[in-house]
């Protein structure tokens, strides 16, 4: 009987300390970190997300449907970590000796509530009802501290994309931002664009890694997401470089690495599947030579200046875009944002989608 009191002494400390771990992981360690029961709990949610997707086919309802999603599984850890703690705690006052199970779990979940209905008359017992109530206050406190830095966080990124739009239209398209910034700025103060966005992705990278949830709140507007966002700017970066004529910009090379690195440490913190080394052609990318060739006829009818060797501007681009390619498409499966070209408009889930984004080919707007 000694020997059954101390295992479940034991393992309902485990359970405490690792509910602990999770929250503290959560909202308190400033690195990425990954928990399991956070895992857990968004991917349960997820499934069940998912069934109900089934049944919608149309985009701005799917997204109106899944702009709950990193919500509510947000607003899930908090009585999730609860439930853990009122078991791991009624487990440790059996242990000791507190009468029933009944008995235990009473003086739990008063202590864990601090509504103080069942006591103990012992020091020790009183002394864990004590940290348990702490444990729960502490709980509380972490996630309403922890509310405001995501926001933040959020706001900062949906700023950039928001913009994106004046630039690159709707949905974003690299040829349309290029074509834009030669019209309207001259394509000489494309520089200072990919500075700005070298920033915006070494923000992401880090937001979005330590404070995970972040990577599912969508956009306010149904037809923006930091994902297609990301995508565009990356193109247009390795566009400028392969095909435009123009002199090699090493602002627009340090934002395709900047990028490229944020979507993969990413897609590491998700476990999302993607080669580290790719190199091409031997690794081929998403985006054909056809639709590629479609793209520089667009900018040629747009007036912008070309490389006249198109063969060695495909080898060049599919060289940039092959580091960035399957990490951008497995964040698009994972997202599930609005088609966009050249990124979610080439994921397996877009068919479910409407309405579709123009054609790469098409004339350029305003």
């Amino acid at each position: 009987m000694v020997a059954i009191r101390l295992v479940l002494f034991l393992l309902s400390v485990g359970l405490v300390i690792s509910t602990f771990f999770s929250a503290l992981s959560t909202f308190v360690l400033p690195r990425a970190a990954r928990s399991r029961l956070n895992q857990w709990v968004f991917g349960f949610l997820r499934r069940i997300f998912e069934v109900i997707l089934h049944f919608v086919h149309d985009y701005p309802r799917r997204d109106a449907i899944m702009a709950y999603y990193a919500p509510v599984g947000l607003m899930l850890l908090l009585p999730t970590w609860y439930v853990l703690l009122a078991l791991g705690y009624t487990g440790i006052y059996l242990a000791i000796g507190v009468g029933t199970w009944v008995d235990a779990l009473l003086l739990s979940l008063s202590s864990l509530l601090t509504i103080g209905f069942a006591t103990s008359t012992h020091l020790p017992v009183n002394l864990l009802v004590f940290s348990e109530a702490f444990f729960g206050l502490v709980m509380v406190g972490l996630l309403i501290a922890y509310l405001p830095t995501m926001y933040a966080a959020f706001s900062r990124r949906e700023e950039s994309v928001n913009l994106l739009e004046i630039r690159a239209g709707n949905p974003p398209s690299a040829i349309e931002m290029i074509q834009r910034f030669s019209r309207i700025h001259g394509l000489e103060r494309l520089t200072d664009y990919w500075r700005d966005w070298e920033i915006w992705f070494a923000d992401v990278e880090e937001s979005h890694t330590v404070l995970e949830a972040l990577v599912f709140f969508r956009s306010p507007r149904a037809d923006h997401s930091w994902v297609t966002a990301a995508g565009a700017v990356l193109d247009a970066a390795a566009l400028s470089q392969s095909a435009v004529a123009i002199d090699p910009d090493p602002a627009a090379q340090l934002c395709i690495r900047a990028g490229y690195l944020a979507l993969r440490r990413i897609a590491d913190h998700f476990e999302l599947p993607y080669n580290p080394d790719p190199h091409f052609p031997e690794v081929p990318i998403s985006i054909t030579q056809a639709e590629f060739f479609e793209a520089l006829d667009r900018l040629e009818a747009g007036g912008v200046p070309l490389k006249p060797d198109r063969e060695q501007a495909w080898k060049d681009f599919g060289g940039w875009r092959v580091n960035y390619d399957q990490a951008l498409l497995a964040l698009c499966m994972l997202t599930m944002p609005p088609l966009a070209p050249w990124s979610s408009d080439r994921a397996p889930y877009a068919h479910k989608q409407s309405p579709k984004p123009p054609a790469i080919n098409q004339k350029s707007s305003g």
